[in-house]
């Protein structure tokens, strides 16, 4: 059988990449330029910035990648993007070039949902076997998946306001530490202890999440202590965040897997990196007894891999788009 290789290309917030994948499982080369280091100093990502910054990268990362894999572009098969959801100028700098390549060299052009890709970061650690749950926890996103087969997603619940990610990060601001805040929150959670009483947000029988309360309840206790004149803990902070924010996933994810009877979970999205997410999963699989997957770090965070291997089954799928494919900055998974 012949080996397919999809090339993808993966701009939708601050990371140009640009990865080919052999047969939906096996990285053959990615290239990611990054822009944390030009976003810090604002506190998060500034949409104009990451726009110019991806025109300044997208053509050198595409090189790159080709040199690094050895390979011409009458080799790949199909080219894959993330036409969704994201920062609108990123995303189209990411388009175009697709765009581009499928027009010159005469490839299909198939479109990618970026949590898609988060999701099929998994398929290139181990075989995907379904039924499955998927917990997309990230910056813009947290959603509880079930699929059933290849690229058919049914969401069970979402967050209702603030996604996780994106919670980390607002907390991260209120202790006083550098953006990205969600990795160092994880780090100083370590450090402490869960010595501040936060609430558990939205303890009820659905699938949703919300994170907007639980953001107010530290913004306000933050506030409270510097108006008595007490010294924040911030390690103490980020570990009685910590605990309730993973609690909350926790007690959902729980639900699901036992209403569904699931045996199959996957972790996708950037929050998958944290340490104290990757640890209350694995304690709960041994308790639900179901095989987990979570990728490593490295397809954790956006990637092209991710993309080029979620672009695979789609393609497979027979899913294509012409050149009147636009962006979305909201798209729902489907």
């Amino acid at each position: 059988m012949k080996d397919t290789f999809i090339l993808g290309i993966e701009s939708s917030c601050d990371e140009t990449s640009v990865s080919i994948v052999k047969n939906g499982t096996e990285e053959v080369a990615t290239v990611i330029s990054s822009q944390i280091d030009i976003h810090k100093d604002f506190g998060g990502v500034v949409p104009e910035i990451a726009s110019r910054q991806h025109v300044k990268n997208v053509t050198m990362v595409l090189e790159s990648c080709m040199e690094k894999a050895n390979m011409t572009m009458e080799q790949i098969d199909a080219i894959a993007i993330t036409y969704g959801p994201g920062l609108i100028g990123s995303l189209l700098i990411g388009l175009e070039t697709a765009k581009t390549l499928a027009f010159v060299y005469n490839k299909p052009l198939i479109p990618v949902h970026h949590i898609a890709g988060h999701i099929y970061a998994n398929s290139l650690v181990k075989e995907m076997t379904f039924p499955l749950l998927a917990v997309v926890v990230s910056g813009g996103h947290t959603e509880l998946i079930e699929m059933t087969k290849h690229y058919r997603f049914n969401k069970l619940g979402g967050t209702l306001d603030d996604a996780i990610g994106e919670c980390y990060d607002k907390v991260a601001r209120v202790i006083g530490l550098e953006y990205p805040g969600g990795p160092k929150i994880d780090k100083l959670a370590k450090e402490g202890k869960d010595t501040y009483k936060l609430p558990v947000p939205l303890k009820d029988d659905s699938y949703n999440f919300s994170f907007s309360g639980l953001k107010s309840a530290v913004i306000n206790l933050a506030h409270n202590e510097e108006q008595r004149g007490n010294k924040l803990r911030k390690a103490d902070l980020a570990t009685s965040f910590q605990e309730v924010a993973i609690e909350a996933i926790i007690t959902k994810v729980r639900k699901a897997i036992i209403d569904k009877k699931i045996k199959n979970v996957i972790v996708a999205g950037g929050v998958a990196a944290n340490q104290g997410l990757r640890e209350a999963m694995e304690k709960l699989a041994k308790e639900l007894d179901f095989d987990l997957c979570i990728p490593p770090m490295k397809y954790c965070t956006d990637n092209a891999t991710m993309i080029a291997a979620a672009g695979y089954y789609a393609y497979l799928d027979g899913r294509r788009a012409d050149m009147n494919l636009n962006s979305k900055s909201q798209d729902e998974l489907r």
